[in-house]
């Protein structure tokens, strides 16, 4: 089967997907992705040898996250040129999100069961706790940066509770976690001190696991790792390898999500003055806003695929081999699928409506593992935020870490009024 036409490449604009990669961390980036997607559902394009089809439509984004004839390509030797120029292959992240089936769905049959709704709301009690210690601390302060106070040692430390971590180690996580969700990017986006720190914090969290699990080989405990390790005493069920790099994605599944919901969401509530009154009158509608917010603004606004075998998406064919970057950005956006698609409405997916699923959890088999976690502290965290607040803020523009990949925020200045 013969691929598209090659990239069309100008000397006056950069190309596409560079375009698209430079607005991540932008307040906006929005109207650029608008206007990628008015250029075409498929956009050819190529930077650094790295060719790759941008699809931009929310209709055939779907299509590839439900294709079997696309996947993440490493098992087979076929992944993304994105990741290729840097030979790096130290993201700890070798597990799941770099497997297709039929390893793909034994290690997900695995650490399914961590994050099920029903697991989820036995934590209930738990995430509770937290965000009103938090909230506590930062109203008591009255003006913090709510990314720092609120919305990054919430989901931590749930996640590291859930895996055993004793809370005094919680702050090293912390620490280790940003290289890695940096790393998400692709390789050929990433300077070598990104690299360098990704690989760095991905061997320390490995050794520290490593002592973890001696540990819960010695005694069991009741937590997700004793369940891991258990599984993993056949080594062919689960090798000590594969364990650690679970380990990493756990981590990262419960953590990054959530703290860009709770920055994001809040953001988005602020800017929306009446949309925030309307849930303050109606906090029935908290999850239907919980929504709202993952497709209003993803934490990732690009997912990769390869190509794993000869295919046709709408009519549009693809070799094996071939790389493409569905912009979720875009799709979550999409004016033929949306009513008022830029418009935040904190109601859309409330129980009476029947809008179109978004994409900010992805779908199929890659969908987000810890989205039932990151739904369950989103809204017990918004609805206390809400209950315990009369005004709220914002003092200063929120800030992004500089990231190609990942709208990742990193401060949020406010001020809560009790």
């Amino acid at each position: 089967m013969d691929s598209a036409p090659p990239p069309q490449k100008t000397s006056e604009q950069p190309p596409p997907i560079l375009v698209a990669l430079d607005a991540v961390s932008r307040q906006n980036p929005y109207p650029t992705y608008r206007s990628i997607q008015e250029s075409g559902a498929f956009v050819r394009s190529e930077v650094r040898g790295w060719v790759t089809t941008i699809i931009t439509g929310h209709a055939d984004c779907s299509a590839v996250f439900q294709s079997p004839d696309l996947g993440s390509g490493y098992s087979a030797g076929l992944h993304a040129g994105a990741h290729r120029s840097t030979g790096s292959d130290d993201s700890g992240l070798k597990s799941l999100l770099r497997k297709d089936p039929p390893e793909h769905t034994r290690l997900r049959g695995l650490v399914n069961r961590a994050f099920t709704p029903g697991v989820v709301a036995t934590l209930t009690a738990e995430i509770t706790s937290v965000v009103d210690t938090l909230l506590d601390a930062a109203l008591a302060a009255g003006e913090v940066d709510m990314i720092e106070a609120f919305a990054r040692p919430l989901p931590l430390s749930v996640i590291c509770r859930l895996l055993g971590v004793p809370a005094e180690d919680e702050p090293v996580f912390s620490e280790w976690v940003v290289p890695l969700v940096r790393g998400l990017a692709p390789d050929m986006t990433l300077t070598p001190e990104d690299l360098r720190a990704r690989a760095e914090s991905t061997h320390s969290i490995q050794d520290y696991f490593r002592g973890l699990i001696a540990e819960v080989r010695a005694k069991p405990r009741e937590d997700l790792l004793s369940q891991l390790v258990a599984a993993g005493q056949d080594s062919d069920v689960l090798p000590e390898q594969e364990l650690l790099d679970l380990c990493i994605l756990l981590l990262l599944a419960g953590f990054e999500t959530t703290v860009n919901l709770i920055g994001s969401g809040i953001v988005a509530l602020l800017r929306n003055p009446d949309q925030l009154a309307r849930l303050r009158a109606e906090p029935e509608l908290v999850p239907a806003a919980i929504e709202e917010m993952l497709r209003y603004d993803p934490t990732f606004p690009f997912l990769i695929r390869t190509v794993l075998r000869d295919t046709e998406l709408n009519g549009h064919p693809f070799s094996r081999g071939d790389s493409v970057v569905m912009l979720i950005g875009a799709a979550n956006r999409d004016p033929d699928v949306y009513r008022e698609p830029d418009h935040f409405d904190v109601a859309r997916y409330a129980q009476t409506t029947s809008a179109p699923r978004h994409f900010g959890l992805g779908l199929g088999i890659h969908y987000c593992l810890g989205a039932p976690l990151a739904r369950a502290e989103g809204a017990i965290a918004l609805r206390a935020l809400l209950a315990r607040t009369e005004k709220i803020t914002l003092l200063d523009e929120p800030s992004y870490r500089p990231s190609a990949w990942v709208r990742a925020m990193s401060r949020l200045p406010l001020r809560l009024s009790a």
